[in-house]
């Protein structure tokens, strides 16, 4: 496992910025997008009976929905040990393949870095 300081300030912020949705709002995960511009996208698991959504997703809709163009990159803090297709998915339609993702643990720990395929 790699150290999340062993990312560089703005993939750390976004890191940082995911643990603290998960932590702050209760949720099982947290998320963070970075878009073309250098804006962040912070979310929370959304549990409701007509939409359900992982954080992942609720970022990156309000990346689209805030007008954002393309990704930078994406982070999730999760207990889970590896993210759904459809969240990488979200991801490549706005960031593009290659796109990074990087999943952390609940103490913000990095697990891994994916890329958006």
């Amino acid at each position: 496992m790699t150290q999340s300081t062993d990312l560089g300030p703005e993939d750390r912020k976004i890191v940082t910025l995911a643990r603290s949705a998960r932590a702050r709002n209760g949720v099982p995960e947290g998320a963070a997008v970075r878009d073309e511009t250098g804006r962040t996208y912070v979310a929370g698991t959304v549990d409701l009976a007509s939409l359900p959504l992982s954080a992942l997703r609720t970022a990156v809709a309000m990346a689209v929905a805030s007008g954002a163009e393309s990704l930078e990159a994406a982070a999730v803090v999760s207990a889970a040990e590896e993210l759904p297709a459809d969240d990488i998915a979200a991801v490549r339609d706005l960031g593009g393949k290659g796109t990074p993702i990087f999943l952390a643990a609940p103490d913000g720990e990095l697990r891994e870095t994916l890329t958006a395929e």
